[in-house]
């Protein structure tokens, strides 16, 4: 079933509202679809290079504004939506976290699993939820969200669209080892933004 809603995906690539869908499909994954927008990203790069910017911009203000939501959906409708999308990928109550991420320790490890799931293949959707029902802070939240959604769809549509097909084999083969590496990235970089934040702001 997961593969053929993948090719499904593929498919709306070459669709003549692929820039809209692209924006749909970048808000509905970050809380709930299963299929990360660079399924999308990297056809619609490779079929309109000149437009990888526009092309990149579009996946990271839908994947935000999907985590937003997300993120609404935890602090509201945690019991009623959120355990239901939980289930779905077989992730239990997330209740204990609560008390973890209370301590200045807990902040700056959900700072780091955010920075992680926003540009790794890990299912940010279930960060963005969790954050909301922990009362994580919105404002690091959306900045975390912003900078590691947006430097993956930048990246990849950068590459694809100045490096082509080769550059689109290599990423496919190796996202996951190239996810990584930018990921501890990401970490060291979001630990350097948490404590100019919380300094600026004390």
């Amino acid at each position: 079933m997961l593969k053929e809603l993948y090719n499904k995906t593929i498919k709306l690539a070459g669709h003549k509202r692929s820039k809209s869908i692209l924006g749909f499909i970048s808000f509905i994954e970050s809380f709930v679809f299963p299929i990360p927008p660079d399924v999308l990203i990297i056809p619609m790069t490779i079929a309109k290079k000149n437009e990888w910017i526009r092309i990149a911009l579009i996946a990271t203000i839908g994947s935000v504004l999907g985590a937003c939501l997300g993120y609404f959906i935890g602090y509201v409708f945690f019991n009623e939506i959120g355990l239901k999308i939980f289930d779905i990928y077989g992730v239990d109550d997330a209740s204990f976290l609560k008390d973890k991420v209370s301590s200045d320790g807990g902040v700056i490890a959900w700072i780091t699993l955010l920075a992680i799931a926003g540009f790794s293949p890990v299912p940010f959707k279930l960060l963005t939820i969790t954050s909301g029902f922990i009362n994580f802070n919105i404002f690091y939240f959306i900045v975390i969200s912003l900078v590691t959604r947006g430097s993956r769809f930048f990246l990849i549509a950068f590459l694809v669209g100045n490096f082509g097909t080769t550059m689109k084999k290599i990423i496919e083969k190796k996202l996951l080892k190239f996810s990584i590496f930018l990921s501890a990235i990401l970490i060291i970089f979001a630990y350097i933004i948490y404590k100019f934040l919380n300094n600026f702001i004390n």
